[in-house]
């Protein structure tokens, strides 16, 4: 049992202790994430200087009252504000293929007095064993992961590290907002810093699509929906799709 209570059974042996910081919180790093881990190294300070609230906070606060404890996943964690409504009775891991990130990860949990399980980790290959986690938690992480089959893959290995039962709650970018009308599914968004512009790359789903990649991989559709924050009556032009899924029972 590490200082971080990982055990050898949750985090497999090849992992390489990379920070460790004063309040004992603790950055493993297995195997890299090809699909966008230099820009968002590239952006990691800048994103902890603007992305300091839970941008879905009503949303996670709805599904952390459902759940109301256990141990919960954070795939594309970055460096963590959407821990901030799980912080009692929660067991906090956190997931990330951009190393910068998961640094500004410890900052952000020690100013936060929140206790966290760093690790970089590919999302297509989660380095825990079957049904480790109670549920888990992703906003705007999936969409960053290129092509069909390496999107079924990440989402089937979500559903093998929840235990039987257990849920996720997932949020992706929606191809049919405004913003993106008339454009293609895949885009190159920019992040602005003084030395320059970094693109990071989206994959906008529509709502069914989204249904059937999780359908494929084995989860079972509790409630997909637009974020809360959205007023209009038709949900499909959403800027975000909610969704709660889960792993079969049984």
């Amino acid at each position: 049992m590490t200082a971080t209570g990982v055990t050898p059974e949750i985090v497999r042996d090849a992992f390489l202790t990379v920070s460790i910081c004063p309040r004992c919180d603790r950055v493993y790093q297995t195997l890299p994430m090809a699909t966008n881990r230099s820009p968002f190294d590239l952006i990691a300070e800048s994103w902890y200087g603007v992305r300091h609230w839970p941008l879905l906070r009503r949303e996670l606060e709805e599904v952390s009252a459902r759940w109301q404890g256990g141990r919960l996943l954070n795939v594309g964690c970055a460096h963590g504000p959407d821990f901030l409504p799980f912080r009692h009775g929660f067991e906090l891991y956190g997931v990330d293929a951009a190393p910068a990130m998961l640094r500004q990860g410890l900052r952000y949990s020690a100013k936060h007095k929140l206790y966290v399980n760093w690790i970089a980790a590919d999302a297509m290959a989660l380095p825990f064993s079957d049904g480790t986690f109670d549920c888990a938690i992703s906003v705007a992480a999936y969409h960053h992961i290129k092509g069909r089959r390496d999107r079924d893959t990440a989402f089937r290995e979500l559903r093998r590290v929840v235990k039987p039962g257990g849920e996720a709650f997932l949020t992706v970018w929606n191809w049919l907002q405004p913003r993106f009308w008339f454009r293609s599914r895949e885009q190159q968004v920019p992040w602005r810093l003084k030395e320059g512009t970094i693109y990071r790359y989206y994959h906008l789903f529509s709502y069914r699509e989204l249904s059937a990649s999780l359908t494929r991989a084995g989860w079972e559709i509790v409630s997909m929906r637009p974020e809360k924050s959205y007023r209009f009556p038709v949900k499909h032009f959403s800027r975000n799709i909610c969704v709660l899924a889960r792993v079969p029972a049984g």
